[in-house]
């Protein structure tokens, strides 16, 4: 039973036993500060978040290191960012900290600093984030009752502008690539990523009925290939112009099933370095489209498709978006374009259902009573 008594001191010392029989006691100048206290533990006790104080005092950096090797869920990429996030962001400031002595004050006073610090605010949100999913585990795993960086002010992230190309600009980018002008008009016409592109194998092409399989994506960590599911690890079908089909037809003639689709000038897998140095980055500037990226092509995949006619679903699985929300929060305004066409499609539908009843009437009105 949990108890008050009064020291030889003055001081007030309460006691209680957990649940495994541990005695934990504490000192107070006043009664009523003691009583407090207990109450508190009584009320934590019944509504289930009790936790045992010995189990709060694991360092930050113990406790990351073994949240992240239990995240066998992690993508090569992922892995690293959240490594990288810990050791430049999080564990110089919160390394030798005890996770029962992190305050809700504390972390918002951390990304404060850090946002003032000049860091942008990706990179601000990435290293909550992190700290944030280390702290939940802690919460899981019956070591905090709560996660104190849950609610903290976060700055906006800016949303960098987004490049749409024409069909000409594809062109003129694919002229411009030499070689790999085939490269440019995949990316830009399936929008697929650029680790799904090199990870293609010719067994995936269906060209008969103008498909690519994404069954795999390739990611250079550390410099090292690493391979392994697209990111949503969904599988998924990408439609292929008629055009690049038959172009890429001829381009796999005599290449055997696992070869990779696309390569190197020497052969073996295309890396994105590479890829870049020696011919998107000098193409981009031959075509005046300075600033774009390899994935801003899919972003001008998604809009040609949009262009075309393409639904938001057919654009989402398209893409491999995980919701058609997220494909709405970044292509939504492109369907603006189209709300003309939507109107006089109804104001069609209208007419044609007036002239329908119309003529129904009309042919009831001719029957012989």
């Amino acid at each position: 039973m949990p108890s008050i008594a009064r020291r030889p001191n003055g001081h007030w010392r309460a006691r209680y036993r957990d649940v495994a029989g541990k005695e934990h006691a504490r000192h107070f100048a006043r009664k009523a500060d003691a009583q407090a206290w207990l109450d508190s533990i009584t009320t934590s006790v019944l509504t289930g978040a009790y936790v045992d104080p010995r189990k709060t005092r694991i360092t930050v950096t113990e406790w990351a290191g073994q949240w992240l090797s239990t995240r066998v869920d992690l993508k090569p990429t992922t892995r690293r960012g959240y490594d990288s996030a810990l050791r430049t962001h999080v564990l110089p400031v919160w390394g030798p900290v005890r996770l029962g002595d992190i305050t809700y004050q504390g972390v918002a006073s951390w990304v404060a600093d850090l946002y003032r610090s000049g860091l942008s605010a990706a990179t601000v949100r990435q290293a909550h984030r992190v700290l944030s999913l280390v702290l939940t585990f802690a919460v899981r795993d019956g070591r905090l009752a709560r996660n104190p960086a849950t609610g903290v002010p976060l700055p906006r992230a800016a949303r960098k502008e987004q490049v749409f190309l024409t069909h000409e600009q594809v062109d003129a980018l694919a002229a411009a690539a030499g070689r790999d002008r085939l490269v440019i008009y995949f990316l830009a016409y399936t929008g697929v990523r650029y680790g799904e592109m090199a990870a293609l194998r010719v067994r995936n092409l269906n060209l008969l009925r103008r498909r690519a399989l994404i069954t795999e994506a390739v990611a250079d960590v550390n410099g090292h290939a690493v391979f392994g599911t697209p990111k949503t690890h969904q599988r998924r079908q990408v439609p292929v112009p008629r055009f690049l089909a038959d172009e890429l037809a001829a381009h796999v003639a005599g290449k055997g099933p696992a070869e990779f689709v696309f390569t190197a000038e020497k052969g073996g897998l295309l890396h994105l370095r590479n890829f870049r140095r020696l011919s998107f980055d000098p193409a981009v500037r031959a075509a005046g489209l300075e600033g774009l990226t390899p994935h801003g092509l899919r972003h001008t995949a998604a809009s040609l498709a949009i262009a075309s006619g393409a639904n938001v679903k057919v654009v989402q699985t398209m893409l491999g978006h995980q919701s058609a929300t997220m494909t709405l929060d970044l292509y939504g305004h492109l369907l603006a374009d189209q709300l003309d066409e939507v109107a006089d499609a109804m104001d069609v539908a209208r007419a044609l259902g007036a002239a329908h009843r119309l003529e129904a009437s009309v042919t009831t009105m001719r029957v012989p009573g």
